[in-house]
């Protein structure tokens, strides 16, 4: 199978692939909901992070526990843990984000009925040095429940071995982007969707492998696709969990060149130093990457963070993209707007739930938006 198939294959069913990895490689699948989630440490434990996107069908049993005007990541991760969809799952990871995924982490912990169990409260300001201490002796706690709750020991040699791991496929990832930016004809965004989905969810070895195929394809031949005379477009929000917008937009016009969001370049951006304390380096690529509106860096950071994206990538326009009742980045969005507005830049605001809107009403909206640019 190509890598590209492969990958979307992963990203079309990604409980399948989980369920037959399993007992293939023998590693636990660790669940968790957020890029503050160290990665790095459940590789190091010998298993395999699995990011939880939330549900495509009906919520129904998650309502006994949390209220409708929950977002639908929150709602729909645990319709899909209490309706036996993850059973896959030894335990799941908790970083302490938003009020909605604090308050999942207690349902969860009472209610999945999984092996394990994890919390990590993690400093909201970023920029002290007491933060910093914080954050280490954070996650030297997580190591060592996560020791305890898999029962293993995690050298200092297997993080370092685990964080040269997932620095490659940062590289790989960053690689791809940069490649889309430049040449948007090359990959299709729906692609790059199905790529970041696979990231998130395939054991990290097997993933680097198809990911150095799959870079090794693209770089061969790099002028082909070229240009698509399509207007550039940045994405910036929370998550994306539905291929089909990338579709409508590029079917309206635009290309998707880059993004600010969960699933996208905060996933990857930044490395971990590969010397000295590997703890105190997970720790600091934390606090240097680019917060999500749940941290914070700086009153100005995060806008000033996306004019500087705009410019490098020659944006024409940003559709913001949130999940419905996220309030972190419904928060942040009068301000990320009035930024664009000062560098002006045409933007287009979405909220979404597990179900979109009818494909009508999506289409008109973007081809009404890209019109404009």
């Amino acid at each position: 199978m190509e890598p590209l198939e492969k990958l979307s294959a992963v990203a079309h069913d990604p409980f399948a692939y989980a369920q037959a990895i399993q007992p293939a490689l023998e590693k636990p699948v660790i669940g968790y909901f957020c890029s503050y989630t160290p990665e790095e440490m459940l590789t190091a434990a010998g298993a395999v992070p699995f990011r939880i996107f939330g549900t495509r069908g009906d919520i129904s049993l998650a309502d006994a526990h949390l209220q409708s005007y929950c977002c639908s990541l929150v709602r729909g991760g645990l319709e899909d843990v209490l309706k036996g969809r993850l059973s896959f799952l030894k335990g799941a990871v908790f970083p302490h984000t938003c009020d909605s995924i604090q308050r999942l982490s207690d349902i969860w912990r009472l209610n999945a009925g999984l092996d394990t169990h994890f919390d990590l409260v993690l400093p909201v300001k970023l920029t002290t040095q007491s933060a910093r201490t914080y954050m280490i002796s954070v996650l030297n706690t997580f190591r060592a429940e996560l020791e305890q709750g898999l029962n293993v020991s995690i050298s200092d040699e297997a993080l370092h071995q685990a964080i040269y791991t997932h620095n490659c496929i940062r590289d790989r990832l960053g690689r791809i982007y940069r490649l889309k930016s430049q040449n948007p004809g090359k990959l299709a965004a729906a692609d790059m969707y199905a790529i970041m989905k696979a990231a998130m969810v395939m054991d990290r070895a097997e993933l680097l492998e198809h990911l150095d195929a799959l870079w090794a394809d693209l770089s061969a031949g790099a002028s082909e696709g070229a240009s698509t005379g399509r207007k550039r477009i940045l994405m910036s929000g929370g998550i994306c969990n539905h291929p089909d917008i990338y579709h409508f937009i590029e079917e309206a016009g635009g290309d998707v060149v880059w993004d600010d969001l969960c699933t996208g370049t905060r996933y990857f951006e930044g490395s971990v130093e590969e010397t000295g304390d590997p703890v105190e380096a997970i720790a600091d690529r934390y606090l240097d990457r680019m917060v999500c509106p749940a941290k914070h860096m700086g009153v100005t950071a995060r806008g000033e963070h996306l004019k500087q994206l705009v410019r490098t990538h020659r944006i024409d326009g940003v559709i913001f993209l949130f999940l419905k009742f996220c309030d972190p980045h419904g928060f942040d969005y009068p301000y990320l707007k009035e930024c664009m507005d000062q560098a002006g830049v045409p933007t287009l605001l979405l909220e979404v739930e597990e179900q979109l809107p009818g494909e009508g009403q999506f289409r008109t909206r973007f081809e009404t938006f890209i019109d404009m640019l």
